[in-house]
């Protein structure tokens, strides 16, 4: 009799998720949250993050290799000379994919191997400096397990990014993978996945999942997205609270949520007193606050560490020798949007985000380039004519530009001298 785990193993190997082409890689990088190499330095280490010291990173269940690939050339652009990724993934199939990828690009700082992440001691141990595993610990047989053994190789001081399938913002799903079960679990893949289009076909507009606007893997054409979303042989779910649970089972605990205003009830609210309340409940309770104000968490993405590890003080944004990066962003063409004392807005998966600038916002955003410091922003900002206040008030002009920013997760610090 065939088990859930050949099954899981079997669908990556006919359906490699996401479905990538290698030869994209001439034309453009695939970024994302976490294993951003800035966001790394900023919410694992405090804004300092020594390249020219060894290096090394798993990214655990790599798939087709998204955050491998990215890791990787952010590290080889970076010129750290001595670092390395480990990809790790239990499909065949997915690992040509990525292989073929990192060849794409010429990248000589990874290395590639097969099997299941609870054999990681066995296959690639570590220490690791840094360890990624996104999408992966939901379809195990034991998270806990899965995660534990992840845990075991991760280096004292090292961080976790990762990323697990929220609750709320999945609506609609599992009645739809329940049905299925229903009507094709017996029957060949490609069978199910004709069964799939025509079941998604039928759908009456009232269904949760017609409904999301969250999700769309189902829409996208892609046989191995639809698959992942509604076929797939084992798949769960969390809320903050269960998030936390399954951390601390590992020894570990939040080091940020990414975005950080997504997880932060003050988005949701706008009556002053439940501010205040909500101000005053502990980290994790804040989170599963936001969580339920705003139902659209389709997946929760964070920074984690060992929760006993040595408290790492956050960098701070308005010291001289601080260098500012924009996450994705023209700062150009970002400076120019912006009103001198006006509102940082952007939308929150339906939910404004508002934040006030200071006077100097886009004198300080359009000189922000990943190498120039605050103190040569200032020196900038003042050779082009515009009048700035004493240093310690432009100090804080730039941490009020930056906690508008970083909520959005769009500026890090990069480097606190």
């Amino acid at each position: 009799m065939t088990s859930t785990d050949d099954r899981v193993q079997a669908q990556y190997e006919a359906y490699p998720y996401p479905h990538r082409d290698p030869k994209d890689e001439r034309r453009r990088l695939v970024e994302g949250s976490p294993s951003d190499l800035d966001e790394i330095r900023h919410y694992v280490h405090g804004g300092r993050l020594d390249l020219d010291r060894p290096f090394r990173a798993l990214v655990a269940g790599g798939g087709t290799g998204d955050a491998a690939i990215m890791l990787a050339q952010h590290l080889a652009a970076a010129g750290a000379r001595d670092a390395e990724v480990v990809y790790l993934d239990l499909s065949t199939a997915s690992r040509r994919i990525a292989e073929a990828r990192a060849t794409e690009r010429g990248l000589a700082n990874m290395r590639f191997v097969t099997g299941v992440i609870e054999d990681v001691g066995a296959l690639a141990p570590g220490p690791y400096d840094y360890v990624d595993c996104c999408g992966v610990l939901h379809h195990l047989a034991s998270p806990e397990a899965g995660l534990a053994a992840l845990a075991s190789q991760l280096a004292p001081a090292g961080g976790m990014g990762l990323m697990l399938y929220g609750t709320y913002g999945r609506s609609g799903v599992y009645p739809v993978q329940e049905a299925l079960a229903q009507l094709a679990g017996d029957l060949p893949d490609p069978e199910r996945l004709a069964v799939a289009h025509k079941l998604l076909a039928g759908l009456p507009p009232t269904h949760l999942l017609k409904r999301n606007p969250l999700l769309a893997d189902h829409r996208g054409g892609e046989d191995a997205h639809l698959y992942d979303l509604l076929l797939h042989r084992r798949d769960r779910a969390y809320r903050v609270p269960e998030l936390a649970e399954l951390l601390g089972s590992a020894g570990l605990a939040p080091l940020a949520w990414i975005e950080p205003a997504r997880y932060a009830p003050e988005t949701y609210l706008a009556d002053p007193a439940l501010r205040r309340r909500a101000a005053a409940l502990p980290a994790i309770e804040r989170a599963a606050l936001a969580e339920r104000l705003s139902t659209t968490m389709t997946k929760h993405i964070l920074y984690a560490g060992f929760a006993d590890r040595p408290a790492v003080p956050a960098p701070d944004p308005g010291a001289d020798g601080a260098v500012l990066t924009l996450r994705g962003l023209d700062p150009a063409a970002t400076a120019r949007g912006l009103k001198p004392g006006g509102t940082l807005k952007a939308d929150i998966a339906g939910a404004g985000y508002q934040a006030a600038l200071p006077t100097l916002a886009s004198a300080i955003v359009s000189r922000i380039d990943g190498t120039r410091t605050v103190g040569g922003i200032r020196d900038a900002v003042a050779a082009a004519g515009i009048a700035i206040p004493d240093a310690a008030t432009f100090a804080d002009q730039v941490r009020m530009v930056f906690a508008a920013f970083s909520g959005i997760n769009r500026m890090l610090v990069r480097h606190a001298g």
